[in-house]
């Protein structure tokens, strides 16, 4: 805790002195936080002609940013906040990117979480981009969107290229390109690796999570969502098979067999990418994540609004905020 000092001091009045003893007064309180903002959705998938039979890209997950354990992208940890005593902080939490259901629509990408009030600099984690679509008609569509982790690339007769994480500081990693071979959309990437090309047996599996201990309990956050697939499987959200679904992230879509998943809430996952398959819902790019803002101190706040869940973790104060609201100290 930031604190100010007084100073013993001594006035003489005659023969006599008084003392002013030391005294600590506490105006402030370090605070740890988690950012994570909304995960991006999986771009549409379509197997009529044209364009053909692909799989569309996987949605990247909402940036990371995080005083403990680890930060996205693999970039240093964050500097606590100090909070003054009496300031109201706001939260806002991002939503995920909604779900596309229209032919030739890359996914749509996850909103901003942030910190914000008097005497701090905002803390803002990027929404995750979405996933690039099954599209001839634009290499634009093609190609997975910016973001705090970027969309996976959707497949065409051209493959689509993966988005780039854009967020300063870093706070993802880059989704992965569609494989025109087997017609496999990439993977999103994650908050804590990048998502992988589509394979020859699979879409492209989704960047890996990150494991952040803010709470008292390691949890995965922001994982990217898999690439839609024609050929094998839909591209595992989070990583590889022994580690399906890690940090919400939604799974990618194949071929006649399964539609993608979405992104967990209050989780920052990317949404799994689309696989047409005679225009059903297998085809959509499947919604990202909400994501989540976590602040830790060792005093209770005063005051809050928006509801958080409360909880205490050693000598800590735990407020995890899974919609808008406020705190104060």
């Amino acid at each position: 805790m930031a604190i100010r000092r007084f100073k013993t001091s001594s006035i003489k009045t005659g023969s006599k002195s008084s003392k002013f003893w030391d005294q600590t007064t506490v105006l402030s309180v370090t605070a740890d936080y988690l950012v994570v903002a909304g995960g991006g959705s999986g771009g549409f998938g379509r197997d009529d002609s044209p364009p053909g039979s692909y799989g569309a890209g996987g949605g990247g997950a909402g940036g990371l940013r995080s005083t403990v354990t680890a930060t996205g992208g693999g970039g240093s940890l964050e500097t606590p906040l100090t909070l003054n005593f009496g300031t109201t902080y706001t939260i806002t939490v991002g939503a995920g990117g909604t779900q596309v259901t229209s032919f030739d629509t890359a996914g749509n990408s996850g909103n901003n979480s942030s910190i914000s009030g008097t005497g701090i600099t905002t803390v803002t984690s990027t929404g995750g981009g979405g996933g690039g679509a099954v599209s001839n008609d634009s290499s634009a569509r093609r190609t997975g969107k910016d973001g705090g982790s970027s969309g996976g690339g959707g497949c065409s007769s051209t493959p689509g290229s993966a988005g780039t994480r854009t967020a300063s500081p870093v706070q993802g990693y880059n989704g992965g390109n569609a494989q025109l071979t087997n017609e496999n959309g990439g993977g999103g990437g994650g908050a804590g690796g990048a998502g992988t090309s589509g394979g020859s047996s699979n879409g492209g599996e989704g960047g890996a999570a990150a494991a952040i201990d803010i709470t008292g309990t390691s949890t995965y956050y922001a994982g990217g969502g898999g690439g839609g697939a024609q050929t094998g499987r839909g591209g595992y959200g989070g990583g590889t098979s022994t580690t399906a679904n890690k940090g919400g992230a939604g799974n990618g879509a194949l071929s006649g067999s399964a539609s993608a998943t979405a992104g967990t809430a209050n989780t920052g996952g990317g949404g799994g990418g689309g696989y047409g398959n005679a225009n059903t819902t297998e085809g959509y790019g499947q919604a990202g994540g909400s994501g989540v803002v976590i602040l830790r101190a060792n005093v209770a706040a005063t005051s809050t609004t928006g509801s958080p869940t409360y909880t205490t973790s050693g000598s800590y104060h735990i407020y995890k905020f899974t919609g808008d609201g406020s705190i104060t100290y």
